[in-house]
């Protein structure tokens, strides 16, 4: 139990970084304006060095093949689903212009829905 916690734990941990990462210079637009494309893409790997510093020990961790609760199946509709709750959140509070609606809704709760078959034993 306390191994699949710290996956999860891990994983939004992560998954905050793969954000920020991927989506932080569209959000932050007007204090990167100054910086170039290349710049970007140099600060974007820096801060998704610090993703992978706690995904690859999540998927170890999680993992049956070391001693985890998760196969790999469940590990990855786990990470998708992470995923998508930190990017709300993120989208939420930082992307004023782009709002959530419910078809959103209803495209994470099909997500939920393939959580449950994919434990599903």
């Amino acid at each position: 139990m306390l191994r699949g916690l710290l996956t999860i734990g891990l994983l939004i941990v992560s998954n905050t970084f793969m954000t920020l990462a991927w989506y932080g210079h569209i959000a932050f637009k007007s204090k990167l304006e100054r910086f170039g494309l290349a710049a970007i893409v140099v600060v974007s790997w820096g801060i998704a060095l610090f993703e992978y510093c706690f995904q690859v020990p999540a998927n170890r961790m999680g993992s049956l093949e070391f001693g985890g609760p998760f196969t790999l199946w469940e590990l990855k509709v786990i990470q998708e689903v992470v995923s998508l709750l930190v990017f709300t959140l993120f989208a939420v509070a930082f992307m004023k212009s782009e709002p959530l609606r419910w078809n959103h809704l209803a495209g994470f709760c099909c997500l939920v829905l393939a959580v449950y078959f994919v434990f599903r034993k």
